[in-house]
């Protein structure tokens, strides 16, 4: 009976070494997983990803009257904004950092998104019902580490908006891309813009980065 026990304890000791060295290589491999997932990415670029633009049911870019400029308000200010998401208006006197490009449940507060619009940033916001969507989240992540378009300058941003932020989007609308301009177009006025999409599509937030290029902007060259 004492070598039974020796022997049944050996092999559960040995199982347990097994188990603890297949843990330890797994937490070992997902980092090198996802660095190299991540570099694949990188130089992919942003219209392989998602649906085509035509399949994406997106509306006309709008053009919004823009207000705003260098108007920084107090963090915690509550700011009314008259379209959602904004498109430019007051905003407080921090911008997001400038290395971030995708934010989850991380996400700064509005009124300093809408300072890197300032800037020329382009922002693609996802509601709610995308949030719940892991697959959606992914894609968009990716989107936000892929090659973007010279136009950006790397000027990108992607970041869920919520219920609470704004006023309810279009009917089925789940996507939406900003963008302030500036009047680098011979523009005596300057818009905001805003473009809803029902599914993400790297090659429709392509064409509306290119036509908002991050340069139309308030101040081109902050950030």
């Amino acid at each position: 009976m004492q070598r039974d026990q020796a022997r049944a304890d050996k092999v559960r000791t040995r199982l347990i070494v097994a188990g603890c060295m297949v843990i330890g290589l797994a937490i070992i491999a997902y980092p090198a997983i996802k660095l190299i997932q991540d570099s694949r990415t990188r130089n992919q670029s942003i219209t392989d990803l998602g649906v085509a633009a035509s399949a994406a049911s997106c509306d006309a870019p709008t053009n919004d009257a823009a207000s705003g400029t260098q108007d920084h308000k107090p963090d915690g200010t509550v700011i009314p904004y008259p379209v959602s998401p904004p498109s430019s208006g007051p905003h407080y006197a921090t911008w997001a950092p400038l290395t971030k490009k995708f934010y989850a449940d991380d996400r700064p507060p509005v009124p300093n998104l809408v300072h890197n619009l300032e800037h020329g940033y382009t922002i693609l916001w996802y509601n709610e019902a995308t949030a719940k969507d892991r697959d959606q989240v992914d894609l968009i992540e990716k989107i936000s580490k892929a090659k973007l378009p010279d136009s950006t300058n790397g000027k990108f941003i992607a970041a869920p908006f919520k219920a609470s932020d704004g006023a309810a989007w279009p009917a089925g609308k789940n996507i939406a891309f900003s963008h302030w301009s500036g009047n680098a177009q011979g523009q005596t006025t300057a818009f905001g813009h805003r473009q809803f999409c029902a599914s993400v599509s790297g090659e429709a937030l392509k064409q509306f980065m290119d036509k908002y290029p991050s340069l139309d902007a308030q101040e081109p060259n902050g950030g």
